[in-house]
């Protein structure tokens, strides 16, 4: 049997006196989609940094194979306004970029024309792309997106959420990512684990969704439908329709 990419087991974690994490234990398999969901301040982000050393636990253990590399998408990331960066020169900054690659995210993402454009003139979406192909320099095994979407309107969250199982096949690796809503992501993860200081259920998503402790922190939702999303017409970086109508995918905010 194949060893898990990162194996978790029991992790509690306390900040004044309150526990912040509760005897979470989880498993992370090549090829594998997970989302993390739950309400504000119920530890989601906490617990990925845990995973990935960034906080040290009380108590519990974390496993990782030797050598694991991990691309991580922040939920923020404040650079200094008084420092300035193009978005080619953020990317350098990467660990594993060289000048091939960074233009071959910029392209996989549809980005290319902000190369030169400073990292402070972004708009959410552009920024939450670039910070994707910094992820994605690394060729990780595991890809850690907090929050992927925030600050992208709702066409923009499809098309993410779209693009993310086909970065998955592309480089065979894992993701594990947090959103707010399930019911957007649902057809771009595999399994579902929900949040609530503990582990309060998980699953497939369409099993996670009828759970009585998912209804009870996020009440009855209306019938899912999965999402497919055809383009017919061309959408321009900022989002406006060129009349051109050709069938091509472009990122927007």
């Amino acid at each position: 049997m194949t060893q898990p990419l990162l194996s978790a087991e029991n992790l509690t974690l306390e900040r004044a006196h309150k526990t912040v994490l509760d005897n979470i234990s989880l498993d992370i398999n090549a090829g594998q989609i997970i989302t993390l969901i739950g309400p504000n301040g119920c530890g989601k982000s906490t617990l990925i940094k845990v995973l990935l050393g960034l906080e040290q636990i009380d108590s519990g253990t974390i496993q990782r194979q030797p050598k694991l590399r991990v691309g991580y998408m922040p939920q923020k990331l404040n650079l200094d306004q008084r420092l300035p960066l193009n978005v080619d020169g953020f990317l350098k900054l990467a660990k594993g970029a060289n000048k091939d690659n960074i233009q071959y995210w910029l392209e996989r993402l549809n980005i290319t024309q902000l190369r030169q454009q400073s990292v402070h003139d972004l708009s959410g979406g552009e920024w939450q792309r670039v910070l994707l192909a910094r992820a994605l320099l690394l060729k990780p095994q595991l890809l850690v997106l907090d929050e992927p979407v925030q600050g992208v309107d709702v066409q923009g969250q499809m098309e993410l959420y779209q693009l993310i199982p086909q970065l998955r096949d592309e480089l065979g690796c894992a993701v594990l990512m947090v959103s707010h809503d399930l019911h957007l992501v649902m057809a771009a993860t595999d399994e579902v684990i929900c949040l609530n200081g503990h582990v309060c259920c998980s699953g497939h998503p369409d099993k996670v969704s009828v759970d009585p402790a998912y209804l009870d922190l996020f009440g009855q939702r209306p019938a899912i439908a999965h999402y497919t999303h055809h383009h017919d017409h061309h959408h321009c970086l900022d989002g406006h329709i060129e009349a051109d109508g050709s069938h091509k995918e472009h990122s927007h905010d």
